[in-house]
């Protein structure tokens, strides 16, 4: 993960030019919603987040593709574990381990305090 101090602000319009693939959900931190803020300007979002540092607690933590515990899993991060947080809602956060990926989300009872 790279230090949210490495993360600047586009200067100017973001736009797009041409077709864009999208990315297969649980890879690049990105949603219809959000995007980190690492994508301006590669793909179109609403709103591009600054990402928050955080750090997976004891148990370690399971990323899901959506915020239900019986969803598939992306993949599974031990415990110290590095992640960008992007969005909180209720019990749950969406995370990524860099604007690489992947992303998805976890409890957020699993990050470190």
């Amino acid at each position: 993960m790279s230090a949210a101090t490495e993360y600047h602000l586009p200067d100017g319009p973001i736009g797009l030019e041409g077709s864009v693939v999208r990315p297969a959900p649980g890879t690049l931190p990105l949603r219809g919603d959000l995007a980190h803020i690492a994508l301006a300007g590669r793909y179109l979002a609403a709103h591009y987040v600054v990402p928050q540092p955080r750090e997976i607690g004891p148990e370690g933590a399971a990323l899901h593709l959506i915020p239900r515990d019986d969803s598939d899993i992306v993949v599974r991060l031990d415990a110290g574990t590095a992640i960008e947080a992007l969005d909180y809602a209720g019990d749950w956060c969406w995370a990524t381990c860099g604007p690489e990926g992947p992303s998805g989300y976890l409890r957020t009872a699993l990050l470190a305090p």
